[in-house]
């Protein structure tokens, strides 16, 4: 079997940019048109909801019985700091729930993809979604989309050659967008036909020249060979089916495939490109911090400034240096840069507050950035501050933002930003600093680049950290 990782030469990075302007990144948007109105049949907001807690529901099951089994004090969620359960928690969870084990790591690995788990080292916590999970709608359907995105992770992979997994896995989109744009049931004989077609699309689109030194003739035998273009993919669309009707997106029967209406609805965001509706700048001086940073989050950084210091005038520093903090504390990694934004614009009388979170991975790298600033470096040059663990968790939170609100070509760029010189040394240090977003980050970034030797590096990757595996 040959190796899914791309030889170093076609995934070296262009000169790395300093990890502070990061951020910036999501704000340096072109003006975008009003967001469409869904297709006419699409259920509300509320009922795709509750859609998705149901499909979600023996995840979230299984989250609650974590956090209220294995809180602080009370044992070990994983085995060997990884991200699966260990076989007595396994059985613990088995037992008091009433399911089979194979059940409950099931629910355990679909809860980890849609965000309702955090894994740090060998404990597990909730995550904010599950405790948004009864009020949160958008939370709840952001959760699904997570899972949707790492629909190839949720079956096991088949054991047709990996390059050609990979193709099928970046074609799909096509596929769910014909059974889009057909709304009702397709012939699976005929979406093997589109497949098809498009696995030779990307065969023919590819680019077979390196862009690094060629290898000498005797070390040529090391470069990994091309797909067998006589693999047959009707397996594999059979394995794309039924990932994505595991998680919801579709149903199979009768030699037909037909999309769910979350799956509808889901494929329909993804191709107008939606993203999180903000708010407008008006009214944002009576909202909470969280309502405030969210309102800001599509202007520019000038005129969110402003935002950010009518809101502070309206209510005394300390209360709002400390809401702005717990708004960064939530899952939303925009929410978390943004927050960082507006105590920039507080100021010296916030210095206590942040160096009081230094002790917080999850705030440690932004409040580093923010006391160096403070403290009079450039800030091209505060990220030099960062150990190279905190870099790379900074990479990976900046990336979530950028997967979750901004574009594939901004999540593309967001490579430039990466302080290590190749794709394949990034993708060691990103599995090994143990961000709770890191599979879904690596998903998003496959199916955003464009070169499909990297996309399959990086996919390979958001597989490892999934099994556990390397």
């Amino acid at each position: 079997m040959t190796s899914r990782i791309p030889r170093d030469s076609r995934l070296r990075l262009v000169r790395p940019r300093p990890l502070a302007a990061a951020p910036q990144a999501i704000h340096q948007r072109r003006p975008r048109r009003p967001a469409p109105r869904p297709p006419e049949g699409t259920p509300a907001r509320s009922e795709l909801a509750g859609m998705a807690r149901s499909v979600l529901a023996g995840a979230a099951r299984v989250a609650r019985w974590a956090d209220s089994a294995l809180g602080p004090g009370r044992g070990s969620a994983t085995a060997d700091g990884k991200a699966t359960l260990s076989d007595a928690t396994a059985a613990h969870a088995a037992r008091e729930l009433g399911l089979t084990v194979a059940k409950v790591r099931a629910d355990w690995d679909t809860a980890r993809l849609a965000g309702l788990i955090e894994v740090h080292g060998d404990t597990a916590r909730p995550g904010w979604r599950l405790r948004a999970w009864n009020r949160d709608d958008s939370a709840v359907l952001r959760g699904w989309v997570a899972l949707f995105d790492a629909w190839s992770l949720a079956q096991p992979e088949p054991a047709e050659e990996p390059a050609v997994v990979a193709e099928v896995v970046s074609a799909m989109p096509q596929v769910l967008s014909f059974l889009q744009l057909s709304a009702g049931p397709v012939p699976v004989a005929q979406l093997l036909d589109l497949l098809e077609q498009r696995v030779t699309e990307l065969r023919t689109e590819r680019c077979e020249v390196p862009y690094g030194p060629r290898p000498e003739p005797a070390t040529a035998g090391a470069v990994p060979s091309a797909p067998d273009p006589d693999t047959p993919l009707a397996p594999l669309l059979d394995w794309a089916l039924h990932a994505l009707a595991s998680v919801g997106a579709l149903t199979c029967g009768d030699g037909h495939a037909t999309l769910t209406p979350l799956g509808s609805w889901a494929v329909w965001v993804k191709l107008e490109q939606i993203c999180v509706a903000a708010q407008s700048p008006a009214g944002n001086i009576e909202q909470s911090a969280e309502g405030m940073l969210r309102g800001c989050a599509r202007l520019r950084p000038n005129a969110a400034r402003d935002e950010y210091r009518a809101w502070l005038a309206a209510r005394p520093v300390g209360s709002a240096v400390a809401e702005l903090l717990g708004a960064a504390r939530g899952e939303d990694a925009l929410l978390r840069g943004l927050a960082f934004d507006a105590l920039r614009v507080v100021g010296a009388p916030a210095e206590p507050d942040v160096r009081g979170v230094l002790d917080e991975p999850t705030l440690r790298p932004y409040a580093l950035l923010w006391l160096a600033e403070h403290d009079g470096a450039d800030p091209e040059d505060a990220h030099e501050v960062l150990t190279r663990p905190e870099a790379t968790w900074l990479w990976v939170d900046t990336a979530a933002a950028v997967a979750d609100h901004g574009e594939a070509p901004l999540l593309v760029r967001h490579l430039e930003s990466a302080v290590q010189p190749t794709v394949p040394a990034l993708l060691d240090e990103v599995r090994a600093v143990g961000h709770p977003r890191t599979v879904q980050v690596l998903v998003a970034l496959a199916a955003a680049h464009p070169d499909p030797a990297l996309a399959k590096a990086v996919r390979r990757a958001a597989f490892q950290v999934h099994t556990g595996a390397g």
